[in-house]
């Protein structure tokens, strides 16, 4: 069986999206506990940068995750119609 070197990158691809978009969310998970835990607490100065450096980091992970994964799927519903 041929193993085609572009639908192997591109599970790759999308196994690294995957991960990407997991991480972001979590991190705007996180972003979402620490606001809670600061609220109850009091809003400290480190509640404040662990909330922005989640709501940073989230950001940056999934926007170009997002983006990845649908040229993904893009790619392969186009390859099945071709």
């Amino acid at each position: 069986m041929n193993v085609d070197p572009v639908r192997q990158r591109r599970q790759k691809v999308a196994h690294l999206a995957a991960i990407a978009r997991r991480a972001g969310w979590s991190f705007f998970g996180l972003a979402v506990v620490a606001f809670a835990g600061g609220l109850v607490v009091g809003l400290t100065g480190l509640v404040v940068v662990i909330v922005v450096a989640s709501l940073a980091l989230g950001s940056a992970l999934l926007l170009p995750a997002i983006i990845v994964g649908f040229g993904v799927t893009a790619a392969e519903r186009d390859d099945r119609g071709a």
